[in-house]
């Protein structure tokens, strides 16, 4: 067993790793531009929309108030005639990323402390590197990717997004894997 707090380093690095690789992914590399289209007449949608004034939060639109009217006919006309939508409403106004990023980062510091947890208990400083490699590579991978899944799978997430967002979960835990490797206690 190698202790968390022999950890500390690898944990704190690999979090600054993939924040900077992730601002590189999103802003030079081209697999996020398509995540998410406008829509064909935005500015009619918006002012349509902007009387309503819908505060933030997730919505879904129809939406049965119980399991059982999903089969009545007024909701299945509902559903028919459109459109039917699940939509993210967040607030009017310029917006800054600190908070984003910053939420990020920390993310990104929980993810490295879950995988310096997992391999820590199942390996002894001075570990094989394949070893390491295997538990927080396999551990980083599943926190930064396997949970956008469901979001395909549920809430029509276009698969494409979803699979690029595995790609990147894939590359930030290949990242993390190869700086605890490289600081592993001997």
């Amino acid at each position: 067993m190698t202790s968390l707090s022999a950890l500390w380093l690898p944990i704190l690095l690999s979090a600054v790793a993939v924040f900077i690789l992730s601002s590189v992914i999103h802003m030079a590399l081209p697999w996020h531009k398509g995540d998410y289209p406008g829509l064909p007449d935005e500015d009619r949608a918006m002012d349509a929309l902007r009387p309503l004034a819908i505060p933030p939060g997730d919505y879904m639109m129809p939406r049965p108030r119980r399991g059982a009217e999903m089969r009545s006919p007024e909701f299945l006309e509902k559903r028919r005639k459109g459109p039917v939508m699940i939509m993210t409403v967040i607030p009017n106004g310029v917006t800054s990323m600190a908070r984003n990023l910053i939420l990020w980062f920390l993310f990104s510091l929980v993810v490295g402390a879950l995988a310096a947890y997992t391999a820590g208990h199942a390996l002894p400083p001075g570990a094989p590197w394949r070893g390491v490699f295997r538990f927080v590579g396999l551990t980083t991978f599943i926190a930064y990717a396997v949970g956008l899944w469901p979001m395909s799978i549920w809430y029509w997430r276009a698969w494409r997004s979803t699979l690029a967002g595995t790609l990147d979960g894939v590359i930030y835990g290949v990242l993390t894997a190869a700086i605890f490797c490289w600081l592993w206690p001997r």
